[in-house]
């Protein structure tokens, strides 16, 4: 079934299905946080058609391309460090407190999703988050400020790691840079385990992340789709709601 301009009745399908359910899991992408100020990837407008990617390969290999992904980085910062969570953030940490939603498996690296309450045992991030830094060789964690501070003092010159002069990273999955085995390993348990699936602003078309709602599809969960725009899994999802993500999820978030 597919709602798209009568928000009631997709809201009130919605609410009957996760009525139904007894562990719902929601999937998150960059959708979810458009309304927060933070543009998507694929869009016009979006981050990916300002600036290539740099590879993580090149990323080890090269300080220049280090010094380069962290002037990105802090060129972003100053438009996106205000962003605070929006009305699907606040839906999915009600929903949560609520018992409603056994967890949430996130694309997302914006931190949003535990600014608006969901706590780190309830939350999957597959693609890392950007809201602070580790060494590539020894793990070590690095805040924003204390990297900002040394790349500013040497002329945009990115830091090495104190302790072992390797090269400091966002906590994000770059391309080319294999997935975190755990945050894996946690998203399959909880596909596994739905019984309601709810896909939430993402175009599921980055691998193998977009594999979840298909796998959970699979194994006899239902699929919900709330995305702007078509996805190739709309033919097999059970509700499709194509419509502005806050507009959407307002009443599950309190606001109406």
């Amino acid at each position: 079934m597919i709602y798209e301009g009568d928000l009631k009745g997709a809201q009130q399908r919605l609410r009957e299905l996760l009525d139904g359910s007894a562990r719902a899991v929601a999937f998150t992408g960059a959708g979810i946080s458009t309304e927060c100020g933070i543009p998507d990837f694929r869009s016009p407008g979006g981050l990916w058609t300002q600036n290539k990617p740099i590879p993580f390969d090149v990323f080890v290999a090269h300080k220049a391309a280090r010094n380069e992904a962290w002037r990105r980085k802090f060129a972003m910062e100053e438009a996106f460090a205000g962003a605070q969570p929006g009305r699907g953030h606040r839906a999915l940490a009600r929903l949560l407190g609520h018992g409603r939603l056994a967890g949430v498996i996130t694309q997302n690296i914006d931190g949003l999703h535990q600014a608006s309450g969901v706590p780190d045992d309830a939350l999957v991030e597959l693609h890392g988050n950007g809201t602070y830094a580790t060494c590539l060789d020894c793990g070590a964690r690095y805040e924003l400020a204390w990297v900002k501070e040394r790349f500013d003092a040497a002329g945009g010159i990115a830091p090495d790691c104190p302790a072992c002069d390797g090269p400091v990273k966002t906590a994000t999955i770059s391309f080319g840079q294999a997935m975190p085995e755990r945050e894996m390993a946690r998203a399959d348990a909880l596909t596994k385990v739905s019984d309601l699936f709810i896909v939430i602003g993402s175009s599921l078309v980055v691998f193998p992340a977009a594999g979840f709602p298909l796998k959970a599809r699979q194994k006899g969960a239902r699929l919900i789709i709330l995305n702007r725009e078509p996805t190739e899994f709309d033919e097999v999802a059970d509700l499709v709601v194509r419509a502005e993500i806050g507009d959407v999820l307002a009443p599950f978030a309190g606001d109406g």
